[in-house]
């Protein structure tokens, strides 16, 4: 539960007594135009920023009283993909399968490079994969863990229509297991039907949120005054 939160960096405010909840079992779209403050909620939410003012509770805890327990519990996927280049693919998810100390790694890792469409290509050094490649490897490694707070900043950068709708698969089986999966995009056609809620970002506060996803583009355009959906 996200409650009354504001974010500044200097003068700018990023984000301005947003309160917002997310529930388990929920894929919730993340929406708004540049610059709106939907990456720097993500931040919040990751742990890899402090509210200003308010607070986030996960549970019944926030992240200063739960710490690390509450980031073992997260999966992250943003701009930057944290993949190592000079690394197989294969490495890169066993490098990051002992992080999270998970047992049986081999199997994980393997059903992961299997997911992502990359078996073939586990010895390959990710220096020579594609961006579509790096994303599908970058989004098994942020769900290794089994994370129940999923959070995805523009997840379907460069992945073409078949890597697309795997993702959308890959989504809706998270969904089912339980877990919140809070995403950001522009691709508003992509998820049209396929997220629980819409909420919309403007200038760092809430302003509009809807349990309807079909005809999004248009829902979306309304809500920000006929404005560009981007």
């Amino acid at each position: 539960m996200v409650s009354e939160v504001s974010r500044h960096f200097g003068r700018r405010k990023a984000l301005a007594k947003l309160s917002v909840v997310f529930e388990a079992g929920q894929l919730v779209g993340l929406l708004g135009p540049n610059g709106a403050g939907k990456s720097t909620l993500l931040s919040i939410l990751a742990t890899l920023a402090v509210p200003t003012r308010g607070e986030v509770r996960y549970g019944e805890v926030t992240a200063r009283q739960a710490g690390a327990e509450i980031r073992a519990r997260l999966g992250s996927l943003g701009h930057d993909l944290y993949l190592y280049p000079e690394l197989t693919a294969r490495e890169n998810l066993e490098f990051f399968a002992r992080l999270y100390r998970i047992p049986d790694p081999g199997a994980r890792v393997a059903a992961a490079l299997a997911r992502a469409g990359l078996t073939e290509r586990a010895g390959d050094l990710v220096s020579g994969f594609s961006r579509g490649m790096r994303q599908r490897l970058a989004l098994e490694r942020a769900l290794l863990h089994g994370p129940r707070l999923v959070l995805l900043d523009e997840p379907f950068t460069g992945l073409d229509d078949a890597s697309t709708h795997a993702l959308v698969r890959r989504l809706a089986a998270l969904r089912s297991e339980g877990a919140i999966v809070v995403l950001t995009t522009h691709d508003l056609d992509v998820v049209d039907g396929v997220i629980d809620r819409a909420v919309v970002l403007r200038d760092g506060r809430l302003a509009a949120e809807t349990g309807a996803s079909r005809g999004l583009r248009e829902w979306y355009r309304g809500a920000l005054g006929g404005g560009a959906a981007s």
